[in-house]
C-alpha cells in the first residue's frame, strides 16, 4: 500500500499521527519555492503541526524550481509524506511518526508557470517561503517575460508583479517573504536582489514602491538536522511496521528552531508560530544567531579535526566517549560561554549548551566529523576567530582548548597529495579528502615549512583571515606549541591535559 489520501483510513493511528479529512479542504495560504527534504521537515512541519491544532488552517503550494524531474511522486501520494522525529529530550529517547498534509499541490516552474502566477490572485495567500538550495539567492540580470524566469529571485519578482496587478497595489496585498537559505541576513539580501532586478527590468516606480514598502522580507535562522530517507534495509523495516510505502519519508531530530525577524504584522500572518515552540518571531534574532553560530557551529569547528584524528567517525561517538565528551563539553561551558561576543545571561547559555550536547549524542543522526570539515577555513574564520580574539581581549590570555582546536585545524589541513584536482591528507596510514578552498595554500605551505613556519605563514595570511593574526599577542607561539604537541603525542593525551584548565577571571 502506497501512502495516499485514500490509504489514510487503513493506517493505524496508534502508530502514526494522521491528518483529518477536512485538511484537504483548507485554503492555500503559502507559496513555497523548493521541494527538498529539509524544508518539508521544517517549515512544512510547523504548518502541519499548527493545522492539526486548529491554528493557521492553511496549505502550501510548492514550486519545483529546478528543471530536472517532475512532481509525480508528490501527485502519487496526494502531497502526503511521513516525518519521523527521533532523538533525546531531557535525557529521554523519543520517537514519533506523523503524516504531513500541509502540501496542497506541487507545480513545476518549467511547465506550469501560468498556474503558479494564478496563485498571485489568491487573497488568502500572503506568505512566501524559500529554500532554493539548487538555485540560491543570487542576482541574475534577466529580462522578465511571460515564461518562468531562470533564477529564484526572478520567479519571485514575477509573482510579486502579478500580485501588484491583481490587487491594484493595495497595502493589504503585500506578502511576507521568509527565505530559509543558510546565508546571513537572507531576507535583507533577497530584498536587495529583488529591487535590483526590478530596476534592471525598468519597472514602473509605483510597482517598485509597492514592493519596497508593502512587502516584508524577514531575515530568518533555521536549525534542524534532517537526515532524510533511511537506508534501504531500515526503510523496509519501517514500512513493514507502519503498513505502507512512502517515497517521501524523512527522518529528523527532535530539536527545531526557526527564528524569524519580524513585527506584529508578521506575527499575525504567521499564526502557525503560536502552536510551535520551535518558531520564534522577534524584531531582533541576534540572540538565536549567536547561540547557534558559536555553541553549535563553533563547537563543531573547534572539534572536527581533533575528533577525526582521535579516531571518532560520528559526533555522538566523540560526545559519548568519557574523555573526549568532557573536553567538548568544557570548551562550550567554559571557553565559548566566556568569549561569546553578545551579552547573554549565564543560564541561557548553559541551557543551550546542554541542549546542544543532547543533540550531538542523538543515536539516530549519523553526523560525520569528516563532513563537518568541509570549508574548514571559512568556518574557522566566521564562527571561531571572533571567539579566540574576544577571549583574549576579555581575559588577557588565550584559551588552551580553543588554541588546540585551531591547531587541530592546521594539522587537518596538511595536504600530502594532489590528485585529479583534489587534495588529500594522511593520518594513521589512511587518506582523507580536504574539501576546502584554501587546500592549495596549505599544500604548498606544509611542503615548504617546518611547524613554526606553517603557523607563521597561516596566521600572517591576511587574505585568509582579513587580518594579520601574528599581531595577536602570544597567539602564534601558543598555536605552534599546541600543533607540536598534536604531532608528537597521542591526541587524547593532549586533550586530557586541558581538562582542568578552568577559566580564572582577571
Amino acid at each position: 500500500m502506497i501512502l495516499s489520501r485514500a490509504a489514510l483510513k487503513n493506517i493505524d493511528a496508534n502508530l502514526v499521527e494522521l491528518p483529518s479529512e477536512n485538511f484537504f479542504d483548507l485554503n492555500e495560504k503559502v507559496l513555497q519555492f523548493g521541494t527538498g527534504v529539509f524544508i518539508r521537515s521544517f517549515a512544512d512541519y510547523f504548518i502541519d503541526r499548527a493545522n492539526k491544532k486548529g491554528v493557521f488552517n492553511g496549505r502550501i503550494v510548492v514550486v519545483k524550481s529546478t528543471s530536472n524531474g517532475d512532481a509525480n511522486e508528490f501527485d502519487q501520494q496526494d502531497g502526503l509524506y511521513t516525518i519521523c522525529s527521533k532523538g533525546i529530550e531531557s535525557g529521554v529517547v523519543k520517537e514519533s511518526y506523523e503524516i504531513n498534509a500541509a502540501i496542497s499541490r506541487v507545480l513545476v516552474a518549467g511547465s506550469q508557470w501560468d498556474e503558479i502566477i494564478k496563485c498571485a490572485s489568491n487573497p488568502e495567500m500572503k506568505i512566501v517561503i524559500s529554500n532554493t538550495t539548487e538555485v540560491g539567492i543570487q542576482l541574475v540580470e534577466e529580462t522578465l517575460t511571460h515564461s518562468a524566469p531562470a533564477s529564484f529571485p526572478g520567479k519571485l519578482l514575477a509573482f510579486l508583479i502579478a500580485r501588484y496587478h491583481a490587487f491594484g497595489g493595495s497595502i493589504e496585498s503585500g506578502m511576507i517573504v521568509i527565505p530559509a537559505e543558510l546565508i546571513p541576513d537572507n531576507g535583507t539580501k533577497l530584498k536587495e536582489i529583488i529591487v535590483s532586478l526590478a530596476k534592471f527590468n525598468n519597472l514602473d516606480a509605483a510597482i517598485l514602491q509597492w514592493i519596497e514598502q508593502h512587502n516584508i522580507f524577514c531575515n530568518s535562522l533555521v536549525d534542524r538536522i534532517v537526515s532524510g530517507k533511511p537506508a534501504k534495509e531500515e526503510m523496509v523495516q519501517i514500512e513493514e511496521k507502519l503498513g505502507y510505502k512512502d517515497g517521501l519519508f524523512s527522518v529528523s531530530e527532535l530539536f527545531s528552531l526557526w527564528a524569524i525577524e519580524g513585527n506584529d504584522t508578521v506575527k499575525n500572518v504567521l499564526s502557525f508560530a503560536q502552536e510551535n515552540k520551535g518558531v520564534v518571531i522577534s524584531e531582533n534574532i541576534d540572540l538565536y544567531r549567536e547561540l547557534k553560530l558559536r555553541f553549535l557551529n563553533g563547537t563543531h569547528t573547534f572539534n572536527c579535526g581533533l575528533a577525526f584524528f582521535a579516531g571518532f567517525k560520528l559526533t555522538r561517538d566523540a560526545m559519548l566517549d568519557e574523555n573526549y565528551g568532557k573536553f567538548a563539553a568544557a570548551i562550550m561551558h567554559e571557553d565559548i560561554a566566556a568569549a561569546i561576543p553578545l551579552e547573554i545571561d549565564g543560564a541561557t547559555k548553559a541551557n543551550y549548551v546542554n541542549e546542544v550536547i543532547e543533540r550531538f549524542c542523538n543515536p539516530y543522526i549519523d553526523h560525520q566529523w569528516i563532513s563537518i570539515t568541509a570549508q574548514y577555513t571559512s568556518k574557522m574564520k566566521m564562527r571561531n576567530l571572533p571567539l579566540i580574539i574576544n577571549y583574549f581581549k576579555k581575559y588577557g590570555k588565550h584559551s588552551d582548548r580553543m588554541i588546540v582546536g585551531f591547531a587541530g585545524y592546521l594539522l587537518f589541513m596538511k595536504a600530502v597529495k594532489f590528485e585529479s584536482g583534489k587534495y588529500f591528507g594522511m593520518y594513521n596510514g589512511n587518506e582523507y579528502l580536504i574539501s576546502d578552498d584554501a587546500a592549495a595554500f596549505y599544500h604548498n605551505c606544509w611542503n615548504a615549512n617546518d611547524v613554526a613556519g606553517v603557523v607563521h605563514a597561516c596566521l600572517s595570511n591576511v587574505q585568509l583571515w582579513d587580518t594579520d593574526l601574528t599581531q595577536l599577542d602570544g597567539f602564534e607561539s601558543a598555536v605552534t606549541e599546541k600543533l607540536n604537541q598534536l604531532i608528537s603525542s597521542d591526541i587524547m593525551e593532549v586533550l586530557n591535559s586541558y581538562q582542568q584548565n578552568k577559566l580564572e577571571l582577571i
